[in-house]
């Protein structure tokens, strides 16, 4: 269900909140369910995707801007201003399939390293929309992998954890800045 929450989808020169990167403490830390969903909320979503439109991003979570909420912010086509962002409040998986896929994932939190992840092809979630509706849906390609990579952070991971070439791992944070000492590979 498509979030009613708008926002142009436009760079600002300075978004509204400020991206943490990999290596920094608050990345490791679990969100908390959100307990009171309001106008309050409503404005962090807002300003959350403000700040992802701003970075080129097709999802983030509260965790990457220093937030701990479960709250995440999802719009697989931000250039496209008739689609609507997807908003997951205190998301739960109910169920993922056996079949397994391996695809090429970023993170704003992690500049210009993209690598290889695997994670079931299909998810299905149960969470409360921007006005405390709950709602499930299921999903698959490219929005099923984006909602398992935010849930991710809300626990505290990130997706290089999930990443098995240690080799090619340690070759692309090296070569962008990043510490292999920050990963914490999940087994």
């Amino acid at each position: 269900m498509p979030s009613e929450i708008a926002v142009e989808k436009k760079k600002l020169k300075n978004p509204p909140l400020e991206l943490h990167y990999l290596g920094d403490r608050v990345l490791r830390q679990a969100a908390k369910r959100v307990a009171k969903i309001d106008d309050e909320l409503r404005q962090v979503v807002r300003e959350m995707l403000q700040t992802m439109y701003s970075k080129d991003g097709i999802g983030l979570a509260a965790p990457q801007v220093g937030i701990h909420k479960q709250l995440i912010v999802i719009d697989l086509e931000p250039e496209n201003a008739a689609n609507t962002p997807l908003v997951l409040i205190n998301p739960t998986i109910k169920q993922v399939s056996r079949d397994i896929s391996v695809a090429q994932e970023g993170c704003l939190s992690i500049p210009n390293v993209y690598l290889d992840v695997k994670r079931p092809e299909v998810v299905e979630i149960a969470y409360k929309d921007e006005y405390g509706r709950p709602r499930t849906l299921k999903a698959n390609d490219l929005l099923g992998r984006c909602i398992q990579h935010e849930m991710d952070h809300l626990n505290g991971v990130v997706f290089v954890d999930r990443v098995e070439n240690s080799l090619t791992l340690a070759q692309e944070l090296s070569k962008n800045g990043f510490s292999y000492q920050a990963v914490k590979p999940i087994k």
